[in-house]
């Protein structure tokens, strides 16, 4: 039976590193599109869309399996 007193608490022995990935993917998306902007806005939809690449990454693979 769970302990009631830590009930709802983030339990730290069970870590993922989905963490790290979103980071690490953040940091080269954020790379790549300031890289390729033209002007300050440009760079601003990039950082925009640096935080929303898993977003990009999921609508490109169901586009290429055409599902």
């Amino acid at each position: 039976m769970p302990d009631k007193k830590n009930w709802g608490k983030w339990d730290k022995t069970h870590k993922t590193g989905g963490g790290v990935v979103y980071c690490l993917g953040f940091v080269g998306a954020l790379i790549y599109y300031i890289q390729h902007a033209t002007t300050i806005w440009l760079g601003l939809l990039g950082f925009l869309k640096a935080l929303v690449w898993p977003a990009f990454l999921v609508y490109k693979l169901l586009e290429f399996f055409k599902l």
